[in-house]
């Protein structure tokens, strides 16, 4: 049977009356009949989480753990976000899980990417002297996405510009996209200079970076909320202050990009799993306009991964709420109404 909600559809806010049919969405009222599963309240594209890596038993155990992936797949699922992307997993994503009827929408950047040349690895590193053809490899094999470490320690040389560079428009030519890691300022810069399709936390990013990443077409992932469960545990002493000035500039960069015309984006890089409306509510602090927030975990994010949303033939990834999350961002801890995949969650 078809289903069918009524609401203020997001971002359009206009009332309308929506019908899925299988896991497609219409706006046309169907000849056979429909269950009403909603009826009032406000419509959003479901969720997206950009920026997440499932699958660690625990914080501290770089491991891989097909049961522990399907646990933190659900909880982001269970708290209304219906796409997922993995910029760095250390396992491959479960064959089941990759279409299951309940499963959000999956995508992965395969591995993440050091380059030997790094000041510092860690255990979840690959580490590889072809940063070039590892990084093909990987977009080719993981959803066209792939995922480097543009820098790791904040105060060491990051990646060389024109190593970036040539990773970056060897994944564009194979019809490939980009995640850089970015916690240094000049990590930052030679990733937005070389054209990156997305730079994921960005410490320390220079004003410069702002114009360029607008020429680029450079998505802003910053992942607040795992810098704001940081915070209180950094030490107070030279590194610790260096650490909080590179975070203080990435929250100021935050607005400065999106009134460049950046897409911002909200990925958690946090547990607890599901918790990207913490994510929301730290970007409206940073000074993002409510409804450009919310955006960045729903429309704009699924725009982003070349996911439909509301629209006439859409996916059928639905979240309903009883307020208006652009003016109250914490309901969007309370979904009233779930449908992933045209399947009624909650």
């Amino acid at each position: 049977m078809a289903l069918h909600l009524r609401g203020t559809v997001l971002p359009e806010r206009a009332v309308r009356d929506l019908w899925v049919l299988g896991d497609r969405i219409t706006f046309d009222r169907p000849s056979r009949p429909a269950d009403t599963v909603a009826d009032g309240g406000f419509l959003l594209p479901g969720l997206v989480d950009v920026h997440t890596h499932p699958g660690s038993p625990s914080p501290d155990e770089p491991s891989f753990s097909a049961e522990a992936f399907a646990e933190q797949v659900a909880a982001h699922r269970d708290a209304g976000i219906t796409a997922l992307r993995f910029p760095g997993l250390l396992g491959e994503v479960p064959a089941a899980l990759r279409e299951a009827p309940d499963a959000p929408r999956l995508i992965t950047a395969g591995r993440w990417l050091a380059w030997a040349g790094l000041s510092r690895s860690a255990p979840f590193h690959t580490v590889t002297d072809d940063l070039v053809a590892l990084a093909v490899a990987e977009a080719k094999a993981h959803d066209g996405w792939c995922k480097l470490m543009g820098d790791w320690d904040f105060e060491a040389e990051p990646v060389p510009y024109d190593l970036l560079r040539a990773v970056t428009d060897a994944v564009h030519a194979a019809g490939g996209r980009v995640a850089a890691h970015c916690q240094s300022a000049q990590g930052v810069l030679n990733a937005a200079r070389a054209g990156v399709d997305s730079i994921e936390h960005g410490m320390g990013m220079p004003e410069q970076c702002v114009d360029l990443m607008a020429a680029h077409g450079t998505a802003y992932v910053p992942t607040l909320t795992a810098f704001a469960r940081s915070a209180p545990h950094i030490k107070d002493n030279p590194r610790g202050r260096l650490w909080h000035e590179g975070h203080r500039i990435m929250i100021r960069r935050v607005r400065e990009a999106h009134d460049a015309g950046i897409s911002v984006l909200a990925g958690t890089d946090s547990a607890p799993f599901g918790n990207v409306a913490t994510e929301v509510e730290h970007l409206i602090a940073a000074g993002l306009p409510a409804d450009v927030a919310v955006g960045a975990a729903s429309w704009a994010a699924r725009d982003f991964l070349g996911l439909p949303g509301l629209t006439e033939g859409g996916l059928a990834d639905v979240t309903v709420y009883d307020a208006d999350p652009r003016l109250e961002p914490g309901v969007l801890r309370h979904p009233r109404r779930i449908v992933l995949r045209g399947r009624i969650v909650r």
